[in-house]
């Protein structure tokens, strides 16, 4: 490699007609380098040659790209990629759209993976980074990504999305506040309600303190109006005999003052959630992909995932919808050492957040109750695995009830769930075991073997054919009975 082979060129400063020339014929690659400021771009020709980084100020000095960009192209086939990298590339991606050169996109992952093995450097810094995109290119690494505008429905869905989540962070900042204060203040009250509640926020904000609440004769009233059927009459009386004898630290005025405050924009937090569920129960209803997604995940979720992710159809199979959103494992493992297995966290965070959020409500639930009750037991009280686990399953059963329109029960999402088809009366024992993501009631076992009836002393130590979504038991594998005619 040549000396101060990344010295950039400011863009105003190149001269194209010394340039082309020295382009091989045949096909050029692009690479474009996107930060806040500025733009560093790399052509690379059919002879595995770099030009030097052009240097382009954004945005003023991206028309000038495009020009020079324009004019290249006139003479050699051109493809313009870059990185998948916030919003700072956006505007160069409408540009070049518009001109008609449709931009394309490298994995940054992919970038910092190759940067050792591009000129055996582990280091990555603009200039080599725009170099890896372009070379990444010519080995067919990108992918086209043009700007497409969103129609009304979809900008409204996206802002009401980014606008929920956003308050949904605001409310976990007031309540880790309101929290560190009642710990001081009032410890008891966070054993009575849950942090999150209306009644508890209500509560903070109209009294501010327990000695004001003790010395309120109104305060059973009040209770009962914020609590409703769910405060019961022995929990009030155990909220006030708290607020008369905690142990807490005195409050003064500016305590009070401070955590009413708090509480108060932690209701308008609450209340502004609420608001933007609704609007996106309404918006999610009008579009039947996101009915049939709002099946399993309900339809908040459901809107999330579209925004976030995509059409589940873009997606060519459940794997790799479950993928986008980093719920793929990763492990690092070599010789005698056993890595753990890892979610690779690559997709948006906002789908997972949603997403851990609907698995919560879900491992309330029969029978996903009783089977994440034995993974905590088995995992010694860690629960964290088998929340990812229904996370996972969760996405592979939106995949398949939204694509191939298959009915969602939740008793499929456990693995090794044996379940009995209701319109057959016998099982299949010679057929290989059925496709682990088909969550069709009705399928059939796809196999080579012939299927038989099993005596009735004899009771079968396999499971069902329609097992459930994301299990294939090994003992079904070793009943295969392979027809080799």
């Amino acid at each position: 490699m040549r000396k101060r082979a990344y010295r950039a060129i400011a863009i105003k400063n190149v001269n194209l007609a010394e340039l082309l020339p020295r382009l091989a014929p045949g096909r050029v690659q692009v690479g474009v380098d996107v930060a806040k400021n500025e733009l560093l771009v790399t052509l690379h020709d059919s002879s595995d040659a770099f030009q030097r980084p052009w240097k382009v100020k954004q945005p003023t000095e991206l028309p000038e790209l495009i020009r020079c960009l324009l004019v290249v192209s006139k003479e050699r086939p051109l493809v313009v990629a870059m990185e998948s990298t916030g919003t700072y590339g956006d505007c160069l991606r409408q540009a070049l759209t518009d001109a008609g050169l449709i931009p394309n996109r490298v994995s940054a992952k992919a970038v910092k993976d190759h940067a050792e093995t591009f000129d055996g450097v582990p280091s990555n810094h603009d200039g080599k980074d725009a170099a890896i995109i372009a070379e990444l290119t010519s080995f067919g690494k990108a992918r086209p990504w043009p700007t497409v505008e969103p129609t009304q429905w979809e900008a409204e869905i996206q802002r009401r999305v980014h606008w929920m989540d956003t308050h949904q962070e605001i409310l976990q900042l007031w309540l880790g506040r309101i929290e560190a204060l009642l710990a001081r203040h009032w410890p008891e009250l966070s054993g009575l309600l849950k942090l999150n509640t209306w009644t508890l926020l209500r509560l903070i904000n109209h009294y501010g303190s327990p000695q004001s609440l003790a010395k309120c004769d109104q305060a059973e009233k009040w209770l009962r109006k914020w609590g409703k059927a769910g405060l019961t009459e022995a929990k009030i009386k155990a909220i006030i005999e708290s607020a008369r004898g905690t142990v807490g630290v005195r409050m003064v005025d500016e305590n009070i003052l401070q955590l009413q405050e708090y509480a108060a924009e932690a209701l308008k937090a609450r209340q502004e959630i609420k608001r933007s569920k609704e609007a996106l129960k309404t918006l999610g209803s009008n579009k039947e992909k996101i009915v049939a997604m709002a099946q399993v995940v309900g339809p908040v979720t459901a809107c999330i995932l579209w925004t976030s992710v995509g059409d589940p159809h873009d997606f060519h199979c459940g794997e790799a919808y479950r993928k986008a959103m980093g719920l793929n494992l990763k492990e690092r493992s070599s010789g005698k050492h056993k890595g753990k297995l890892k979610i690779t966290k690559r997709g948006p965070s906002i789908a997972r957040r949603w997403m851990y959020f609907n698995a919560l409500r879900v491992i309330q639930k029969h029978p996903v109750k009783n089977w994440y009750q034995k993974k905590k037991e088995k995992e010694k009280g860690c629960g964290g695995h088998g929340i990812v686990a229904v996370m996972r399953k969760l996405a592979l059963a939106v995949y398949a009830v939204t694509v191939r329109k298959e009915p969602f029960q939740l008793e499929r999402l456990l693995p090794g769930k044996p379940w009995s088809s209701p319109r057959t009366a016998r099982l299949n024992t010679g057929g290989l075991p059925p496709d682990p993501q088909d969550l069709s009631h009705g399928a059939k076992t796809k196999g080579v073997g012939r299927s038989r009836k099993i005596p009735e002393r004899a009771p079968p130590s396999f499971v069902a054919p329609e097992t459930a979504l994301g299990s294939v038991p090994t003992v079904a594998l070793s009943s295969a009975q392979v027809n080799n005619r």
